[in-house]
């Protein structure tokens, strides 16, 4: 199984996840909507999933205070395993 590393946001709740694909639609970053892994957090049950090398437009825009996270990640999935490195 090849191993696959992305960026991975986090919120406090679906309304700001909602938010969130508006922000990264706004701002042409590829992104997938996802099931919160629970392995990162059981807060919302709505988690942003993106390229890594997006990472930096990612905290800048955060930075600018257009998103509203819980935490963001750099979440790796190998195989059937996944783990998730804290960032901010």
């Amino acid at each position: 199984m090849k191993r696959e590393i992305y960026g991975l946001i986090t919120f406090k709740s679906t309304h700001f996840a909602l938010q969130g694909e508006v922000v990264f639609k706004d701002n042409n970053i590829v992104f997938k909507t996802i099931p919160t892994p629970r392995e990162v957090s059981h807060s919302c049950g709505l988690a942003l999933l993106f390229m890594v090398d997006d990472i930096d437009i990612v905290k800048n825009i955060i930075e600018k205070g257009l998103l509203q996270i819980d935490g963001l990640y750099r979440y790796t999935k190998d195989g059937h395993n996944s783990s998730a490195e804290k960032i901010l």
